[in-house]
């Protein structure tokens, strides 16, 4: 039997090479299943929601109700933001211009900074972190307390009355959000300029409306429906798919932020990549 020992612990060592080759494998496999079949589910969500966008009851009274959570109630945040942003931006710009002499395009570099890429984007953060999240958690406690399948049982389209209303509400509000936080971000600006130094307010607004074009607006403006479409898409979804445990709602308000960010920051790097080929 000795002889035999090596070979023995030789296949034994094999065996559990192999079981564990077979569970990598399969844990792979179930990586995969889930990944598409979570892709699929996006899919269908969203033929579903397209579907019900065009039916015949549309929910108008819904849709302005969420046009005002989503908008009027998001003022505060992001007047405080887009002002601290152009303040901010003309503070720590306005040293360099000084060392090269170019003072006088303060204005027009805040004004182009603002409107093409920081006030579209930095606003939709904000709207991603509180209307996002808003929604997720609305939704997934909905979800949790069986809400939704009330409203199924008692013949009320959940999809055409939670969710369609909330995402054309954000597509609609957040652009509007993202113009009001550039206007707020120029006076930042304004303002900025004055702590050490001395611009009137004509001044500084005649030479940053004449740095700008329409096709400055163009972009931004397209893009930001993009953002708060995907804003709603990812926050409705979440919490209309969210698990069956109280916990779950804390999970489908997290997620929802993360991958809302996330795809605005995507969002915004394929804008700038067709923007710079056709313009």
């Amino acid at each position: 039997m000795k002889k035999f020992t090596p070979v023995i612990k030789a296949r034994g060592f094999a065996t559990q090479q192999s079981k564990r080759l077979s569970e990598k494998t399969l844990k792979k496999s179930q990586v995969a299943s889930i990944f598409f079949a979570e892709v699929a589910d996006v899919f269908l969500f969203i033929t579903v929601l397209i579907k019900e966008t065009f039916s015949r009851d549309f929910e108008f009274k819904e849709f302005f109700r969420q046009c005002f959570h989503i908008g009027y109630k998001s003022l505060p945040l992001v007047s405080v933001t887009g002002a601290i942003m152009g303040l901010v931006l003309t503070i720590q710009s306005r040293p360099v211009l000084v060392d090269f002499g170019a003072v006088s395009l303060l204005p027009g570099m805040v004004t182009v900074s603002i409107i093409r890429e920081m006030g579209p984007v930095i606003t939709a953060l904000i709207c991603a972190g509180k209307v996002g999240s808003g929604m997720g958690a609305e939704l997934g406690s909905m979800k949790v307390t069986e809400q939704i399948e009330a409203m199924e049982v008692s013949s009320i389209n959940p999809m055409r009355y939670l969710v369609v209303t909330r995402v054309l509400a954000a597509t609609l509000m957040i652009p509007i959000l993202i113009l009001y936080a550039d206007a707020l971000g120029i006076l930042g600006g304004w303002a900025g300029a004055n702590i050490k130094g001395n611009v009137s307010f004509v001044l500084f607004f005649s030479q940053a409306f004449a740095s700008i074009s329409f096709v400055d607006f163009l972009p931004a403006v397209a893009k930001s429906f993009f953002f708060g479409a995907v804003i709603g898409l990812v926050g409705c979804y979440k919490g209309y798919n969210a698990g069956r445990g109280t916990a779950s709602v804390g999970v489908a308000a997290n997620s929802a932020v993360v991958l809302a960010s996330l795809l605005v920051i995507v969002i915004d790097l394929i804008a700038v990549q067709i923007s710079d080929m056709i313009l």
